[in-house]
């Protein structure tokens, strides 16, 4: 699937909201690599004060947060408010099918990422969805048009 590069020039008040609202956060397909944008991302959440839980089968720790290897195992009094996917768009259906149980207020598509079928069964159960944009570049937009 083709998935133009997002335009950051107007980006919907209720988007710039989430960053400023909602600090709980899971990142799946986070990296302990840095070069790798998942990381990049990662690091600068947990910088800027957000409690964030990666998800990777492949690894036990990132930038010094325990991770889980799904979200069938992240810490049951842990309650994720968004849950940032950095898969391949074919692979995010069956993320948010997991996602669903948990709840969250929106299910957060990395910038290149996007999947309608995934994007309408989140809807469907009343989460908020977000496709093809940076949580770290919507973050810091939301600080300067504050």
């Amino acid at each position: 699937m083709e998935c133009p590069l997002p335009d950051y020039s107007n980006v919907p008040p209720d988007i710039l909201e989430i960053p400023r609202t909602y600090k709980r956060l899971v990142i799946v397909g986070a990296s302990p690599k840095p070069e790798r944008p998942s990381y990049m991302v990662m690091e600068y959440l947990l910088k800027e004060g957000f409690d964030v839980i990666p998800v990777n089968p492949a690894h036990k720790e990132i930038l010094g947060k325990t991770t889980y290897p799904d979200l069938e195992s992240l810490p049951t009094d842990f309650k994720p408010e968004v849950i940032i996917i950095f898969r391949r768009s074919e692979e995010v259906l069956p993320i948010v099918e997991r996602a669903i149980k948990l709840n969250p207020r929106v299910i957060w598509m990395q910038e290149g990422i996007a999947n309608e079928e995934a994007k309408a069964l989140a809807e469907a159960h009343g989460i908020k969805v977000v496709m093809n944009r940076c949580f770290k570049k919507v973050h810091k937009l939301s600080q300067w048009s504050s």
